[in-house]
């Protein structure tokens, strides 16, 4: 791993930002890469900043967590089920659609992961559907009134994360939206759902990394790990605050600047 202490700091917020926030993490992963030269940040470092932002994203909704994990026990349990409980099935039914098809295709992402004029062309395509859904004139409903539609759409949205430049948070929020939830539902559940995203792909590196052998400098992950999490738990504390005030237009705005950005910088080195 050949980055310093500022580089380590960069890209641990980089991605403590960027995992919940609707602005694309693939984008900004890139940047330090193609603007300045860095070194890849490599596999393991992935895994540390990863396990940070799982961290801040349980710990923040620990009580969500348990009363969730309480009621779906209840529910296999007795049979007897409530709002709780079926969230809690609608959260594990919406994760299984990306899950499938991100085990089957990892490597087709992988290969275009690092294409900037396709994270520039999705970053903007993306940030202009979000404009629409934030403002889709729906019943704007609470988190607990999902239904099993809405968790289907939801789920299947998050396929298209697997595109570079999508931001799964962005577009699991959209789907929401324009199923008709209220910013906060709609911002909550797609953290709610990035718990066993972050987890079963967390897992699968992993084991990649055990498999390939990789030297590991622990104070350094610890470090990684730190910075993530509390720059992301920070990051959803106030991101749910902002939208429920202004809504998303910041993001829209940002992501759109950055993908023309991106576009700039790509075909500028081509001429």
């Amino acid at each position: 791993m050949e980055l310093d202490v500022f580089k380590i700091t960069v890209l641990a917020i980089l991605q403590g930002l960027t995992e919940f926030l609707p602005i694309s993490s693939s984008a900004h992963i890139i940047l330090p890469k193609e603007l300045l030269g860095w070194p890849d940040q490599g596999l393991v470092f992935d895994v540390a900043v990863h396990v940070g932002s799982l961290i801040a994203v349980v710990s923040y909704f620990r009580r969500d967590i348990r009363s969730l994990f309480g009621a779906w026990v209840r529910s296999c349990t007795t049979g007897m089920t409530d709002d709780q409980a079926r969230l809690a099935w609608y959260l594990l039914i919406a994760t299984i659609p990306a899950g499938v098809v991100g085990f089957f295709f990892a490597g087709v992402v992988e290969t275009y992961s690092r294409s900037m004029l396709l994270i520039a062309f999705t970053s903007i395509f993306f940030s202009i559907l979000l404009y629409f859904a934030d403002r889709f004139e729906g019943s704007r409903r609470p988190l607990e009134k999902m239904d099993l539609k809405s968790c289907l759409i939801i789920g299947f949205s998050q396929i298209l994360a697997l595109i570079p430049g999508t931001s799964r948070s962005g577009i699991t929020m959209t789907a929401g939206l324009f199923c008709g939830f209220d910013r906060r539902a709609a911002a909550k559940f797609s953290f709610l759902l990035a718990i066993p995203i972050i987890a079963s792909g967390g897992i699968f590196k992993g084991a990649e990394m055990l498999d390939a052998g990789t030297s590991t400098d622990w104070r350094v992950l610890a470090y990684a790990i730190l910075v993530s999490a509390a720059v992301s738990f920070s990051c959803i504390h106030y991101f749910l605050r902002l939208i429920e005030r202004i809504g998303f237009m910041p993001f829209i705005i940002y992501r759109i600047v950055m993908g023309f950005a991106l576009l700039g910088i790509h075909f500028s080195g081509v001429l």
